[in-house]
């Protein structure tokens, strides 16, 4: 799986580089963006390199288990002057000299501690993984969430812009009853104003579509150059069936990374526990050493010597602890305040775990009720104000009754645009706590 992820990554860079290239916009449905910004994200790739430390923290504590070999060689050159008692005077003396060896070690019984110590390095890369988890499922939802307000933001520039056609055309029109004498000055001057006021809006949603872009490829890590814009799904699925509170909870608290990574932290503190303890019991090793040497003031050849000199050492050595200034029962002491501080840590993230999903929970209940009450005061809206545009062609109504009724359906369908999204995500916020994976 991981290297089929990996083939993709390549595939959706090598097209982002080409599309970079010819000056393209590059266009991404939301999943793409997820799996983009999950491999360049600074924070998960930064945490995904505190992995491959804590792997090699463990291969070393498996290493340990195992004996050590050294070898050192060592070749000298000796210049001295002595008195010689028989001729008198002093002479020179010159020697070669080398020297060879062999070591190693074995640490046969540490009572324990090595095996706890690979285990606790095990755990330990469990919860480097797990953090990047975590980090990976906020940055999901804030991709998601900039990716929702991107649609949002577009949605919304394609109603304003129809509401200055139409605004547009209302005061052509006017214009036209004007000069024929059917509506006052007054009359005019408002359909100008709110034609205005329609371009003004507009000008504030492109803007706010710019910086949505912006907030997005700044999550994806993508250059500011890079031209980008989202892929629109065919359709977005605001009504569907809303778990229990309940079974949403008890969903989460089972499979999310916080909860699984505060319950290793713990069974880490546990085993730190043992480990200290080992401090107290008796260690036995292995050690034996291999050497030889040679000086070119002995008659015997080289070879001869290195034979002649072979020295050879192996040996058992037992340590027991007396008193140790009472090092390891401090350390003792200290891993069970950290099992305490654990268990703590846990019983925290569970209770942080299951008031957010109770937030999001109630939100979305809100975010639900507010776009069935947007969507039915949209369709009333829209047909009264339907009812107005008719009659006001025959003159029933005057142009500032027009209005009101126009400005009330304009902020109704801003209303229903902005609950449907803000429906569409909590839905996701809600599900990916229970392990949903975000898609649109």
């Amino acid at each position: 799986m991981k290297k089929l992820i990996g083939f993709w990554i390549t595939v959706i860079l090598c097209q982002a580089g080409l599309m970079a290239q010819q000056n393209d916009t590059i266009r991404w449905d939301l999943a793409t963006a997820i799996v983009y910004a999950k491999e360049h994200n600074i924070q998960i790739r930064t945490l995904r390199l505190n992995q491959d430390l804590s792997q090699q923290d463990l291969l070393q504590a498996r290493a340990a288990r195992y004996p050590n070999l050294s070898g050192s060689a060592t070749q000298s050159y000796t210049n001295s002057r002595n008195t010689d008692p028989v001729v008198g005077g002093f002479q020179t003396q010159a020697k070669m000299a080398g020297n060879y060896g062999l070591n190693s070690s074995w640490t046969l019984y540490r009572g324990g501690y090595l095996n706890y110590d690979v285990q606790s390095k095990n755990l330990l890369l469990q919860s480097d993984n797990l953090a990047t988890q975590m980090v990976e499922n906020d940055v999901t939802l804030q991709v998601t969430q900039a990716y929702l307000n991107i649609l949002l933001a577009k949605e919304t520039i394609v109603y304003v812009q129809d509401q200055v056609n139409t605004s547009k055309a209302q005061y052509e029109q006017g214009r036209i009853r004007y000069d024929l004498g059917s509506i006052a000055k007054k009359d005019l001057l408002q359909l100008e104003a709110q034609a205005a006021g329609d371009e003004y809006n507009l000008v504030n949603a492109q803007n706010q579509y710019r910086q949505n872009i912006v907030t997005l490829k700044q999550l994806l890590q993508l250059p500011t150059s890079t031209a980008f814009a989202p892929l629109e799904p065919d359709t977005l699925i605001v009504e569907q069936a809303v778990p229990s509170l309940a079974e949403a909870q008890r969903i989460a608290l089972q499979n999310r990374p916080e909860v699984e990574n505060a319950e290793v932290l713990l069974k880490v503190a546990e085993i730190e526990l043992d480990k200290a303890r080992t401090g107290f019991r008796p260690s036995l090793s292995l050690g034996g050493a291999v050497s030889t040497g040679y000086s070119d003031n002995q008659e015997t050849k080289y070879f001869g010597q290195l034979n002649d000199n072979l020295f050879q050492r192996f040996g058992l050595t037992l340590s027991v602890p007396i008193f140790d200034n009472r090092i390891t029962r401090s350390n003792v002491q200290r891993s069970k305040i950290l099992i305490n501080q654990a268990k703590l840590s846990l019983t925290d993230t569970r209770t942080i775990l299951e008031q957010q999903i109770e937030q999001a929970y109630i939100a979305l209940l809100n975010a639900h009720g507010q776009y069935k009450a947007a969507t039915v005061q949209m369709r009333a809206n829209q047909e009264a104000y339907a009812i107005s545009l008719e009659q006001q062609r025959l003159g029933a109504i005057n142009t500032v009754d027009l209005l009101v009724q126009r400005n009330l359906y304009i902020q109704s369908v801003q209303n229903y645009i902005q609950a449907k999204y803000n429906t569409v995500l909590n839905f996701k916020i809600y599900n990916f706590y229970m392990g949903i994976p975000v898609t649109l």
